[in-house]
């Protein structure tokens, strides 16, 4: 991956870096949080959301695993295919026309939150939800930074993403920690799928160099005043 162009910041200047760039945005804003699987998307969207709440904006948190494809198409290309967990994980045209559209600039900010949960393999329909004018929406997910969504730095979907730099060998672990089914070392055979198909994803998109920000995220943080 080449970072290059790419501003590097612990997790606790990212948030405080993240606050300043957002307060002087007017209308919705989209903030991607992404990293591979592990990298703490979730907890670093959170964080975010719990700091501009008491900085006073209006936030909107969508994760896009409430967006999953069914069973069917995620192993389409077979139960241990790299390259389809990396092209088919994901609804993108359901989570674009439920989540994306809408709550982007000139969107009607009529919007759901999930439309699969993983622990039934069911699809869901969350009730429908109208945004605010001026809200943040902050959507951590997989993949985010995908030709779909993101085709370089200044063509992309986001008004700000990000991206959480995290080795495999430290996400695997934590990974391992989850899901018994996994295993700490990355090259594993019970990894493959997931593993490969993160570094296709990484060989094909480059996220850290499309990503507004990169975020060292191997280790905790300091609070963030």
């Amino acid at each position: 991956m080449t970072n290059d162009v790419v501003t590097n910041l612990d997790a606790s200047s990212a948030l405080k870096w993240l606050r300043a760039n957002i307060r002087s945005r007017a209308g919705r804003t989209l903030v991607g949080v992404d990293g591979v699987d592990g990298a703490g998307k979730t907890t670093f969207a959170n964080e975010l959301a719990e700091l501009l709440k008491e900085s006073g904006f209006e936030v909107i948190r969508i994760s896009m695993d409430h967006y999953l494809n069914p069973q069917t198409k995620r192993y389409a290309q077979g139960r241990s295919s790299a390259k389809g967990y990396f092209e088919d994980s994901y609804d993108y045209e359901r989570f674009s026309n439920e989540v994306l559209e809408p709550l982007g600039h000139g969107g009607s900010g009529r919007y759901r939150t999930a439309a699969y949960d993983l622990d039934s393999e069911s699809e869901v329909k969350s009730p429908w939800r109208v945004a605010p004018d001026q809200a943040v929406v902050i959507i951590d997910g997989m993949f985010i930074h995908r030709d779909e969504l993101c085709s370089s730095k200044k063509k992309k979907i986001w008004d700000l993403s990000v991206w959480l730099e995290v080795p495999f060998q430290e996400s695997f672990h934590r990974l391992a920690g989850r899901d018994q089914k996994l295993n700490a070392d990355p090259e594993d055979p019970r990894n493959a799928r997931y593993y490969q198909g993160q570094l296709l994803y990484l060989q094909s998109c480059d996220p850290a160099h499309r990503a507004d920000i990169v975020v060292e995220n191997a280790a905790p943080h300091a609070p963030v005043d």
